[in-house]
């Protein structure tokens, strides 16, 4: 470890809190390692019975926060699992981290990235969330095509306007905004109806959908 890490944060997390899992087990591991090698815990972060999948984690939160105020020089966790909710999500919150000028300690996974294996160990980690990356991009693509082969029409529904009931509402004073929020659909598409409407009126006699109904 680099000399210049002197103060230090420890991270917990277990993902139920009815005894079944104890932070305190990761914790007294943790202290074990920082008073081994003399370094000061500014602060115990704990995520209790917070699943590892969770988006928002009061305590991590709390801890990136810290971390952009430079309260500590290093975060220590017990394993990679109970920091990152994703291979992806581990990746970014390390070169945050790195960016941030604070080194990041794994003790089970004998992980240090303020030494040479540990910033080549970044690296392969790193390359691995963008092949990770690369193959959900690959997966999606391929679903697409093969809906699209058979005949599954993509995007978003095409939605359907009575226009005689936008012509018995208007008719009846009400405003456009009233009229698109009884009907359920956006202003804009009540807007490009009418539009429509209006060209066709005009002169547009094409093929197209009958005097009572819209669609778009």
């Amino acid at each position: 470890m680099a000399n210049s890490v002197q103060r230090i944060a420890l991270y917990a997390r277990v993902s139920t809190s009815n005894g079944q899992q104890d932070p305190e087990m990761q914790l007294r591991e943790l202290r074990e390692y920082a008073q081994r090698r003399e370094l000061q815990i500014v602060e115990e972060y704990v995520d209790n019975g917070i699943s590892g999948s969770k988006d928002s984690r009061p305590a991590l939160n709390r801890r990136m926060t810290d971390a952009g105020q430079r309260k500590f020089d290093a975060v220590l966790v017990w394993k990679l699992d109970r920091f990152g909710r994703s291979l992806r999500h581990l990746v970014n919150a390390l070169a945050e981290l790195e960016a941030l000028g604070l080194t990041f300690i794994s003790l089970r996974d004998n992980l240090d990235l303020s030494t040479p294996s540990g910033r080549l160990m970044f690296q392969i980690i790193g390359a691995m969330a963008e092949f990770e990356r690369a193959l959900i991009q690959e997966r999606v693509k391929a679903g697409l095509r093969n809906a699209k082969a058979k005949g599954v029409r993509l995007g978003r529904p095409r939605v359907f306007v009575s226009e005689s009931r936008i012509d018995a509402m208007r008719g009846a004073g009400a405003s456009w905004r009233a009229i698109a929020k009884e009907l359920g659909v956006a202003l804009g598409t009540l807007h490009r109806t009418s539009q429509g409407r209006t060209k066709k009126r005009g002169g547009d006699c094409g093929t197209g959908l009958g005097e009572s109904d819209h669609a778009l």
